[in-house]
């Protein structure tokens, strides 16, 4: 019987479990929908406002000298912002992206780097390694906004200009899709001015026998330049942010649904264990009953 009575408090206990994931799970997926939302209502822009500068930039050609264009060769040292979670369980979305971010690390170890850390739990993570972080950035909600993103953006880009940083580059997670999410290292500066191959992240194939775009500018390419870039920066920035935080949310809503799923198989399980023992206690009370009755005769 107490074996029967075990089986049934932890029966009980993965029940209540179960409640618990479940509607982490539903949370998760109201969550993933607003961010989803955000995040897709952004990237347009994103990726247009990128797109433009690569092709003006092209156009300009040598009338554009922007400091958010060219190398710092003589700066000592490199950013690295890597983008995580403030909150856990959320199965491997912070391990692949802080194992991505510490691959690149290890592989510029002869470059020294500024590392700046947006959330709990990569703070975390670097401080059992024993690696000093020089920011520990934990405010950010879930819901990033963009006059919180816009003042990280603007020191990085008053440093860049400063030649203190040879490159700045964000550790995240990018979302391609609901199913598909990818761990990536963005160099946010410098800029580049080339043009990208047709089909890759942020240009638009050309079609075949396209003429290109013929620009007049006014005002003078420099001037514009001056206030295109530097916003380029801060909406790529924010792009990083808001790609992160959908991302965690459909990170969270896997998690969930697979713990979920776990504990009902756990409780089919525990059914069954519990089904056998009574019955085998059940057996044994019979078995004495037959016993005594037999042994007064």
């Amino acid at each position: 019987m107490a074996k029967a009575r075990q089986i049934v408090k932890r029966r009980k206990a993965v029940a209540n479990i179960r409640k618990i994931t479940n509607t982490m799970r539903l949370i998760a997926t109201a969550r993933f929908q607003q961010a989803y939302t955000r995040a897709m209502a952004a990237k347009p822009y994103t990726e247009k406002i990128t797109a433009l500068v690569e092709e003006v930039s092209k156009a300009a050609g040598d009338q554009v000298d922007n400091a958010l264009l060219r190398d710092n060769p003589d700066a000592g040292r490199d950013l690295l912002l890597v983008l995580t979670s403030n909150r856990g369980l959320c199965g491997g979305y912070n391990g692949q992206v802080l194992r991505t971010a510490l691959r690149h690390l290890n592989e510029t170890k002869d470059r020294p780097h500024e590392l700046q850390v947006v959330g709990k739990k990569g703070v975390a993570y670097f401080r059992f390694l024993g690696r000093p972080v020089d920011r520990a950035i934990t405010g950010i909600s879930d819901r990033p906004r963009f006059d919180q993103i816009e003042p990280i953006a603007a020191e990085y880009i008053k440093r860049y200009e400063a030649g203190e940083f040879g490159s700045v580059r964000v550790a995240y997670m990018r979302f391609i899709s609901a199913g598909r999410q990818a761990p990536e290292i963005l160099r946010l500066l410098p800029l580049s001015p080339s043009q990208p191959k047709p089909g890759e992240r942020g240009s638009p194939a050309v079609p075949t026998g396209q003429v290109a775009a013929l620009y007049d500018f006014s005002p003078e390419p420099g001037e514009l330049f001056n206030v295109l870039l530097p916003q380029t920066v801060k909406v790529r920035l924010f792009q990083c942010f808001i790609d992160a935080a959908v991302s965690e949310e459909t990170a969270r809503k896997v998690a969930m649904k697979a713990a979920t799923d776990a504990a009902d198989d756990m409780i089919k399980l525990l059914s069954r264990q519990f089904n056998r023992a009574r019955q085998t206690q059940i057996t044994m009370e019979l078995l004495d009953i037959v016993g005594g009755a037999e042994a007064l005769k």
